[in-house]
């Protein structure tokens, strides 16, 4: 028996118990988007949450600069950047970092040289492309590396005195004890003390998002249908798990969620 077969159907669950978010915490890539791509149906569905004053909180690996711009032009309540290093709240206000570095150019310089190390172990892997906008990670292309190779990337990193993770885009070096989990209860603490655990359904599809669906913290967890890749892999799985993939399968939940508040006490 396969691992993911214990983890329900979001469309074998009552949507009733659904019925008390008011915060979805969701990945970006692969998880909003379709083939790389936002939808119109899922800025829709954006824009029915927002309606309904359900707010959608971004967690997402891409870098502080992608982030910045982006997350100023969609209907959400904020965005967390580079898999929990900097918080973006609402509006244009200055990003708010959650993993202090003391020497910005000597940390990029630490990371760079991780990457060099790295490269001689495997030449194959090319930096992203948006390396350059980041402040507390390193990314590179995770196009064309194979499962063994990545648990060995993993390892170099982590006897090197870093952190790793990778998703369906990049992966990234970056510092031990930041992840999306990590930068989210902090932002939840700190700025959003007004939703309890209850409130809040949690959302990916990639290795990067495994600590969001770590029920100590977030009891309401949902993987989109690729996440069915990495199943195997993941020590933590989503409680549930929606029948479409990527930004399908949010709009989905965004559905199924939306359909819970109008179902009579």
């Amino acid at each position: 028996m396969s691992r993911h077969q214990s983890v329900p159907a979001l469309s074998e669950v009552s949507s009733t118990s659904f019925l008390h978010i008011r915060l979805i915490a969701t990945d970006m890539d692969g998880t909003l988007t379709r083939r790389g791509k936002f939808t119109p149906a899922l800025l829709q569905a954006l824009e029915d949450l927002a309606a309904a004053d359900i707010k959608v909180l971004i967690v997402t690996g891409r870098s502080a600069g992608w982030v910045s711009g982006l997350s100023s032009l969609m209907p959400v309540a904020g965005a967390i950047a580079e898999n929990g290093g900097l918080y973006f709240p609402p509006g244009n206000h200055k990003p708010v970092v959650l993993t202090p570095i003391p020497d910005l150019a000597k940390h990029r310089q630490q990371l760079a040289t991780t990457f060099e190390n790295l490269q001689t172990k495997f030449p194959q892997i090319k930096e992203s492309a948006d390396n350059r906008f980041r402040t507390t990670d390193w990314t590179f292309d995770v196009a064309g590396l194979l499962q063994d190779e990545i648990q060995t990337l993993d390892s170099l990193c982590q006897q090197m005195g870093w952190g790793f993770t990778y998703s369906n885009v990049q992966c990234h070096i970056k510092p031990q004890g930041q992840d999306k989990a990590v930068g989210l209860l902090q932002v939840l603490r700190e700025y959003l003390p007004q939703y309890s655990s209850e409130q809040i359904v949690t959302v990916g599809d990639s290795p990067n998002d495994e600590s969001l669906f770590d029920q100590r913290y977030f009891p309401i967890s949902v993987g989109v249908a690729n996440v069915l890749e990495y199943i195997n892999q993941l020590k933590y799985h989503p409680a549930y798990i929606t029948s479409a993939a990527e930004g399908e399968g949010f709009c989905e939940l965004s559905s199924y969620i939306l359909k819970s508040l109008y179902i009579p006490s």
